[in-house]
């Protein structure tokens, strides 16, 4: 079954390596007059991700920048895959969000996680131990936010007393709530929180667990939404094209390589991965590759990298008009048709 509903935009991360010879300054600039550009040629989504302490300056926080992207914008819808909670106090973050909501008009998503790099932790003050309580009581606490009513909670890592968040939230319920996972136990919260869904990593211990937590709790995984940071290329020379964005992606990589190195965690576990490697090809290659991620993994918002660091926005350009204007619409329509 091919749920309704699909959602396509973008995603940014703000790396800029330190010999790229362009100023944070202007990188930020260029990227909000990009993000401008999308939200009146079609793009549905611009998701944001968080890293601290890095060399490139690795965007550690986000909700300013989309409150500078939602002051110029109509219809985009912005959202986290992901904000880590546990470096995030959960009173405070959803004090920013109802802000964000109402200066956006109701176009915010929440997708967080718990995060797994250990400097991170450490410059944050934080043993790397109390990041599942830190995630799990975060998740709560946001929940009591999202609900509008005056609360109090008692936890291993958070009290509060007679709580309620103000302004309140145009969305009815708060930003819709997503929980990434890289393993069964963060398939399982998802499934538990009873949230949208970020799946990465290994199949068999992320995205199987919560399909087979919601079916046997007699919940239906069509129900819920499922994200996915997976980019794409739309060229007809691939051989000239890919060859600048392939570089930048062995950058982008070596970041998460060494996370994992330090970790033992993330990626390099064996096994059939929920796909993330970038779809390259022209118009048709891209609508057939998308329509068959799209129905194997239920998944019903996706997007791609905008500018990969080291590229400016202009040189992807060509690539992300044509998505937006000749992949997304025949893919829409195609799935539409064959639901």
């Amino acid at each position: 079954m091919v749920k309704p509903g699909l959602r396509v935009g973008v995603s940014y991360d703000f790396r800029n390596p330190p010999d790229s010879g362009v100023s944070d300054q202007y990188l930020y600039a260029e990227i909000l007059e990009q993000v401008q550009w999308l939200d009146r040629i079609g793009a549905d989504l611009v998701w944001f991700t968080e890293h601290h302490f890095v060399d490139d300056g690795y965007l550690p926080s986000w909700v300013p920048v989309a409150a500078a992207m939602a002051s110029v914008t109509q219809h985009v819808r912005f959202g986290t895959d992901i904000c880590l909670m546990p470096f995030n106090h959960p009173i405070r973050l959803a004090e920013d969000l109802a802000v964000l909501d109402n200066l956006s008009g109701g176009r915010v998503d929440l997708g967080i996680g718990m995060g797994y790099a250990p400097h991170e932790f450490r410059g944050f003050g934080l043993p790397v131990a109390r990041r599942v309580s830190l995630m799990n009581e975060g998740i709560e606490v946001l929940q009591h936010c999202f609900a509008g009513e005056r609360f109090s909670y008692r936890g291993k890592r958070y009290q509060f007393e007679d709580v309620k968040i103000t302004p309140g939230y145009v969305q009815e319920g708060g930003p819709p709530l997503w929980i990434a996972a890289m393993s069964q136990a963060g398939a399982l919260r998802a499934a538990h929180y009873n949230s949208n869904f970020l799946p990465q990593g290994v199949k068999a211990e992320s995205y199987d667990p919560w399909v087979n937590a919601l079916r046997d709790s007699g919940r239906n995984p069509d129900d819920y939404r499922v994200g996915i940071i997976r980019s794409i290329l739309v060229t007809d020379d691939k051989a000239s094209d890919w060859e600048p964005v392939r570089a930048s992606e062995r950058y982008r990589m070596q970041l998460y390589r060494k996370f994992f190195e330090e970790s033992g965690e993330g990626f390099g576990r064996k096994g059939e991965q929920v796909p993330q490697a970038w779809i390259v090809g022209d118009v048709d290659h891209c609508v057939a590759e998308l329509k068959h991620f799209i129905r194997t993994f239920g998944i019903t918002d996706i997007v791609s990298m905008a500018v990969p660091p080291g590229l400016r926005a202009g040189d992807m350009s060509d690539s992300l008009e044509r998505l937006f204007t000749e992949v997304v619409p025949r893919v829409k329509l195609e799935l539409q048709s064959d639901a």
